[in-house]
Parts: structure tokens; C-alpha cells; sequence
């Protein structure tokens, strides 16, 4: 079987050289992009999470549920998932916590009696109107980091990487299907 052991690296180069000019084909993890976005979101998610933890005892993706149905709307698990990004076993297990701790009630859809739809309990909504402000207050704070026209330049970019990665998405997910789910995508 052949070595996978990389060669070892030139002794005759400078210490301080830049990596990332060293080889440009090779993954620099903390210049990777999709990396770099994730522990953002991750740092950010979990500093705002010790902040409605402590208070009430809700985990990151029971909060993601609260705030997806804060506005009032009545949503399937799956309509959950997709909003939130999140998959459907970690929607599946938050929603049975929030079940058990009568945040969330669930009824049977009117068209589609298998379809359960999910809304917020009085004690939600409430956690809901307590936390916003909180998370508000968290989003201000950190983007004083960039003036005025630089946190509306990020938000047209971050506009345009999601509806790339949403096309790049497409033919994965596609690919992924059942096929009786592409026959059925083919007819609408």
C-alpha cells in the first residue's frame, strides 16, 4: 500500500513565511470560507444561547423553533427544519422537549390529518417577548464592530453567497431525491 505521509516540510524555508503562499492548492482551514462562517455562527449562536439558557432553561434549537414560530405562524416539523436549517431529528427531539414542557401544542392539519402543526403556548410566547430584545440588543452590539455602510454592504453579501449556495444546493438535493420525488417534481 503506498505512504499517504506527507513529505516533510522544506527546513531551508523561512519560519514566519505565510502558509497560505507556500502551496495556494492546499486548505488553509482558518481561511476557508465555509469554515470561517461556521465558527462565526457557532460563536455567535452559543454567547446568545448562555444568555437564554440560564434564563430559561432552552436549548439553541428549542430557541430556533421559539423565534421561527414567534410571529404567530402554525408550521409543520418539517416546515421547521427547513426554515431553521436544522435537521429534522434534532427538530424532532426540541420539539418533543418543548412538548413535555408545554411550550409548543400540537394539532392535526385541517387538508392532511398526518400533518402536524406546531404553534407556540402562552408561556413561549412570552419567553419570545423576553428574549428578543435580548438578541436584538446582541446583534447591535456586535455589528458596532462595522460603520453603517459596511453592516449594509455585509447584508446585500450575505444575500448573494446564500442564493449561490441555495443554486449549488439545487442539484445535490436533487441527486439525493427518491426517485418517485423527481417523477413527481417532473409533473408540477
Amino acid at each position: 500500500m503506498p505512504s499517504t505521509r506527507r513529505p516533510a516540510p522544506d527546513s531551508a524555508a523561512p519560519a514566519s513565511a505565510d502558509p497560505a503562499s507556500a502551496d495556494p492548492a492546499a486548505l488553509h482551514l482558518t481561511r476557508f470560507l465555509p469554515y470561517r462562517l461556521s465558527v462565526l455562527a457557532n460563536t455567535v449562536s452559543h454567547t446568545v444561547a448562555k444568555l437564554y439558557d440560564k434564563r430559561f432553561g432552552i436549548t439553541i434549537p428549542e430557541w430556533r423553533i421559539i423565534a421561527v414560530l414567534g410571529g404567530g405562524e402554525t408550521l409543520s416539523a418539517g416546515e421547521i427544519a427547513q426554515r431553521t436549517a436544522m435537521d429534522k431529528v434534532q427538530v424532532s427531539r426540541a420539539i418533543s422537549r418543548m412538548l413535555d414542557s408545554a411550550l409548543i401544542l400540537r394539532e392535526s392539519g385541517d387538508t392532511d390529518r398526518r400533518k402536524a402543526l406546531l404553534t407556540l403556548t402562552p408561556k413561549a410566547l412570552a419567553i419570545y417577548a423576553e428574549i428578543v430584545p435580548m438578541a436584538l440588543a446582541y446583534e447591535s452590539d456586535l455589528t458596532d464592530a462595522l460603520p453603517e455602510e459596511e453592516r449594509a454592504l455585509l447584508d446585500r453579501l450575505l444575500n448573494r453567497l446564500q442564493a449561490r449556495a441555495d443554486q449549488l444546493a439545487a442539484p445535490a438535493a436533487r441527486a439525493a431525491a427518491p426517485a418517485g420525488a423527481a417523477l413527481e417534481a417532473a409533473e408540477d
